[in-house]
């Protein structure tokens, strides 16, 4: 069976508002900064592109996935964890081990897109994303945020 493709083409945004108002907020900035960032690479299924983690004006954040491209999977969720990238079949299944937060469904499987960082989520826990398999449990693609 063969899935459709699903594009979306987000430009990064300049603000959005917090899910959460954030106790001590970062003092806004006047455009978008790039906190950390990575390149996709593969899991079970064929992934590229890349991730960035990036302070809005105002200080909220997002992650943003720029030039996805991966499978059309089911229930396919965004996800910024704690856990290790790993190459290979060793890496398919660590996400879920440790503390993630599901920054909602995939938007679509090629693509930019954007997805806001709930206000209270404190950041410097996160260490990569994934584009996690909510219905087999599978990691499709992961990136590592470097702090830039």
């Amino acid at each position: 069976m063969t899935r459709s493709t699903q594009e979306s083409r987000e430009a990064l945004p300049s603000a959005v508002a917090p899910a959460v108002p954030p106790a001590a907020s970062p003092s806004p900035t006047s455009r978008p900064r790039a906190l950390a960032g990575g390149e996709l690479i593969s899991h079970e299924h064929a992934t590229s592109g890349s991730v960035k983690l990036v302070r809005l004006a105002g200080g909220s954040h997002v992650v943003r996935l720029e030039d996805l491209d991966t499978s059309n999977g089911p229930d396919l969720r965004v996800w910024l964890t704690d856990a290790p990238v790993k190459e290979g079949r060793a890496g398919w299944h660590v996400f879920d081990d440790g503390t993630y937060i599901s920054l909602g469904k995939l938007k679509g499987n090629k693509g930019s897109q954007n997805y806001v960082v709930p206000a209270d989520v404190d950041l410097s826990r996160f260490t990569s994303v994934s584009i996690w398999c909510d219905r087999f449990n599978v990691s499709f693609g992961a990136a590592e945020l470097a702090r830039t």
